[in-house]
């Protein structure tokens, strides 16, 4: 499952939706919702996150929540480390090996500490 469709279900089911009522009302079949939801499809558009946040009725922060989310949750996702150095590689490969046998606080720690090493850098 992905981030976006983690947040979907649960802003969905916090409104007492069915999957197919939702599908309805946005314009897509209820088995795409639902793989979108288990995160079986890719990064949705941006219309459609449009849709689903009009359906939802939900507020400002929700929206850009789900806005992010949405672009944050590509269920598969490829780094080119051509013109990078051999350790970002490494880096690369390593996570791309190990990251189905991490434990969720493993991930969470790990994601911390880059997210905060990428804006040590921006700065």
């Amino acid at each position: 499952m992905t981030p976006f469709g983690e947040r979907l279900r649960q802003l969905r089911a916090e409104r007492g939706m069915t999957q197919r009522q939702m599908a309805q009302a946005i314009g897509v079949s209820p088995a795409y919702l639902s793989a979108l939801e288990n995160g079986k499809r890719g990064v949705p558009r941006w219309i459609l996150v449009q849709e689903i946040i009009a359906c939802l009725n939900i507020i400002w922060d929700d929206a850009d929540e789900l806005q992010r989310l949405a672009l944050q949750s590509a269920p598969r996702v490829t780094i080119d480390t051509t013109e990078l150095s051999p350790r970002a590689t490494e880096l690369a490969n390593l996570l791309a090996s190990g990251i189905d046998v991490l434990s969720d606080d493993a991930i969470e720690d790990l994601r911390l500490r880059l997210d905060a090493a990428i804006r040590q850098s921006e700065r």
